[in-house]
């Protein structure tokens, strides 16, 4: 018990350092980050299917690469393809311990003839993009002023949470 007590304390301590380390590049938001892995954590709590879930994965690993990018970028170390490096990097990370674990690449994972895991991670990779796109948008369109308070938080929220309920019925 007591050492299960000290992975949930340590979990949680790097949380909150890595929280404030990230939240100076200010690329995406960290409480956005905050609510979807909250999203993920509660979907897989639940048992939601993969292909659902690796949205949350995919949107997650995006506002890692785009916080990352303007780190890079604050900080002048730039080098040649740093921004392709560093999302490959990301995926990489993420994907070879899937593949090597037998969680991507599983015959039984498949949907639209493509890795459920591959599939929603790339959907929700898109639509962080998406939103972050979108909230750019509506800010320049509202004399750079939010239209609502969150707005960069309730965004990637709802085209996240849309495409998990479509995928849901179609799954």
């Amino acid at each position: 018990m007591q050492r299960i007590f000290n992975k949930k304390v340590s979990v949680l301590i790097l949380s909150l350092v890595s929280f404030f380390w990230v939240s100076m590049a200010r690329a995406i938001c960290p409480v956005c980050v905050v609510a979807v892995g909250a999203g993920l954590g509660f979907s897989k709590w639940l048992g939601v299917d993969n292909a659902i879930s690796s949205v949350w994965i995919g949107a997650v690993l995006m506002a890692l690469v785009l916080w990352t990018i303007i780190i890079f970028k604050k900080k002048n170390w730039d080098f040649i393809y740093y921004s392709l490096v560093i999302t490959a990097g990301y995926y990489l990370l993420t994907f070879v311990p899937l593949y090597y674990a037998g969680i991507v690449g599983h015959p039984a994972n498949i949907i639209f003839g493509t890795d459920k895991i591959i599939f929603g991670v790339a959907i929700g990779s898109i639509a962080m993009l998406a939103s972050n796109w979108l909230n750019i948008f509506l800010k320049k369109k509202n004399n750079g002023k939010v239209f609502v308070p969150y707005q960069k938080v309730i965004l990637p929220l709802i085209i996240l949470l849309i495409i998990s309920l479509i995928l849901w019925k179609i799954i």
